[in-house]
Order: C-alpha cells, then structure tokens, then sequence
C-alpha cells in the first residue's frame, strides 16, 4: 500500500473527513509513511512524541524500566491510533508482531492541526476514551485479578477488538506470542499456558496451534474475566493454582501474634 492510498483511507476511516479538506491537506504534509517487516521496532526518535495509525499490521507498545525491564502497554491492530511519548520517566518502543504500515506524525502538530477541526477532534476524544476505559481496566487486573481472570479478560477484549466468526464462536488469530501475551498481563509464560489449558478443560476454548485460538462461550468466558457492574456481586473464581497466585495467598494467611498473652 502506497502512501497516498493509506493515507486517504486514515482520513476516512478514521474520521469521515476527505484528504482533499483543508486539515487532510495539513495532516498529509507531516504524514511519514513506515512499513516494517516481522518484529522489527519502527525507529521514531526520543525527542519528540509521536502520533501512530496502524495501516495494516499489528504492533505491541513497550515501556523500557531500569536493569533492561520491559512492560508491554498496549496491543495496537489496523485502523488504530495511539501516541507514543517522548523519552521521559521511561522510554517507550513501538515493535511490529507481523508485516505492517505506519503512518507516523508529530504529536504536536497533529493535535493542533486536529483541534481546528470538530470531526477530527470528536473522534480523537472518542478514542482516547476507549483508551482510558482499557487502561482503567488493565490497571484492575494487574493490581487484584487472579492469573485466571487476567486471561480470560485478555481473550474477551481480543475477541472484542479482532475476533471474526459467527455468533456462536469467536475465531482470534493472535499476531503476538505467549510470552508477550504473559508480559502484557504480569505474568509467566508458563502460566498462561496453564491458564489455557484449563479454559479449555472447561470446554470454553479450543487452540489450534500456538496462534489461533476458537472461543466457543463468551459469556462464561466474562464471567471468569472478574467484571463486576455495579449492580452484581461475582463470587470468588477458582483456577488452577500457580506460582504468580503465590503472594496473593500467603497474604490472606492470619499473621501470627507477637507479644504477651491475653
């Protein structure tokens, strides 16, 4: 796909707005098309922020901590847009999961040219609210889910985000691997496997190699994902036991008394 044709088709998708508009023009003059092969990391600087519309493809976002530390932030499929930090309290590394096409554009310039533009900003705002939904979310389960949970909210928003099939199943073709699966949720890849083993012991699953994975019952499914709206109450969920669950457990037992007797 050439520049000019993913372009025109970000403009529209994106936000009902022909290229040939004034801010098309705009966006189009800082616009930086990049393809990247299989898990090579686009290089974007570290001065700057960045804005990425995801052509075709999938990526994975990262944050870089001390001591080589690397937390997966975010999954990003086509027809997705996301900023990308400058270096600041971490640096931040955007990494193809398959063949992809990026346009890139200069945060700044992006958001000011968008802010002249009610179309455009109205749906930026709307997909920074799915975004902060998603983070809110994310920040639950790595603080208070069990390994269990975690997974099975993983594969709800999958499904949600770029399952394909008929109503009775969802079929997900995930472009990242166990382990970057295991690095998103805070835990092991070991444990992700055990924690599809037992989804699919459960008949809610079916893997088909190690990408393809058929859900079968999605509302199961989100039940064991641990949502709670305000007007449910959820019971404790079961799963088989692991090492990531270790802490969580030992932190219920009742700590012993020091000092005199009653």
């Amino acid at each position: 796909m050439n520049q000019l044709a993913s372009f025109d088709i970000f403009m529209r998708t994106a936000f009902g707005v022909e290229p040939a508009a004034r801010a098309g023009l705009q966006l189009r003059a800082m616009a930086v098309a990049t393809s990247l092969r299989s898990h090579e990391e686009a290089q974007l600087g570290t001065a700057e922020s960045k804005v990425l519309y995801v052509g075709s493809g999938a990526t994975k976002l990262a944050a870089c901590a001390s001591g080589n530390r690397e937390q997966i932030i975010a999954f990003h499929f086509g027809g997705d847009i996301f900023s990308v930090p400058a270096d600041d309290l971490h640096c931040y590394s955007v990494c193809s999961l398959e063949p992809t096409h990026l346009l890139v554009f200069p945060a700044r310039a992006f958001f000011d040219c968008a802010s002249g533009d009610p179309r455009i900003a109205r749906a930026l705002l709307e997909r920074q609210r799915t975004a902060l939904h998603r983070c809110r979310d994310k920040a639950v389960a790595l603080g208070q889910k069990s390994a269990l949970e975690r997974l099975a909210g993983f594969l709800l928003a999958m499904a949600e985000r770029i399952g394909t099939g008929d109503g009775s199943e969802h079929i997900l073709d995930l472009p990242m691997s166990r382990r970057d699966i295991a690095d998103s949720l805070g835990l092991t890849s070991e444990t992700v496997s055990r924690q599809l083993g037992a989804l699919r012991k459960q008949g809610l699953i079916e893997t088909c190699g190690r990408a393809r994975i058929v859900v079968s019952d999605l509302k199961t499914l989100a039940h064991l994902s641990g949502h709670c709206r305000k007007s449910e109450r959820t019971t404790t969920i079961d799963s088989d036991f692991d090492l990531d669950q270790c802490e969580q457990s030992q932190a219920r037992l009742t700590k012993p008394q020091t000092g005199g007797h009653s």
